[in-house]
């Protein structure tokens, strides 16, 4: 399986999943070989305050912000020595496991709110996996349903657009929660 994306400085990245493993290499093909893709090298300055504790975006940091979930893909942490960091790489592909992540990115979101901090999590993009990891935080944390934890991601983040493999896990985790999933789950992740 194989994922392009664009960095926020325009650097084209390839992510590429054989098997269990995965590798990011920067993609060589220069901008003006490339037919129909033109990079967007502006800065994002939108940031989206999904609760007082949660924000979702790129590029830019509030004041406010302690603690910064990184789920991209071979982007390093930028200030390793001003934040909590967890990196938790995960593919932007549909057919990526998106659910065998959540467990983690609650963890730390919830690590936070108990420390009184505030999370920025995001992406390469913050379009497709940040928002998929806060909509399955709001569902798994918040009891949310999908609809709600969608609707408020969109309303705080309106360029928020998980791919449909993500999409589809999310809803199918709403049924999985209704057939008793969480049991399995420890409590501090559901509380």
């Amino acid at each position: 399986l194989h994922n392009k994306n664009t960095e926020i400085h325009g650097r084209r990245i390839i992510e590429t999943w054989k098997g269990s493993t995965i590798t990011v290499v920067e993609d060589p093909v220069p901008p003006e070989k490339m037919l129909g893709y033109v990079p967007d090298t502006s800065w994002d300055l939108q940031v989206g305050f999904v609760t007082p504790y949660l924000l979702l975006g790129e590029t830019v940091l509030p004041p406010q912000v302690s603690h910064i979930l990184n789920v991209a893909f071979g982007v390093e942490n930028a200030f390793p020595d001003l934040f909590i960091y967890r990196t938790v790489s995960i593919l932007d592909h549909p057919d990526a496991d998106l659910l065998q992540y959540m467990r983690d990115c609650c963890d730390f979101i919830q690590q936070a709110r108990r420390e009184k901090g505030v999370v920025l999590v995001h992406c390469n993009a913050g379009v497709s996996r940040a928002p998929a990891v806060v909509i399955g935080y709001l569902m798994s944390c918040d009891g949310q349903s999908f609809e709600d934890a969608f609707s408020l991601v969109k309303s705080a983040r309106p360029a928020s657009s998980p791919n449909p493999g993500f999409l589809e896990q999310l809803r199918n985790y709403k049924l999985k929660k209704k057939n008793n999933f969480w049991n399995k789950l420890p409590n501090d992740v559901i509380t």
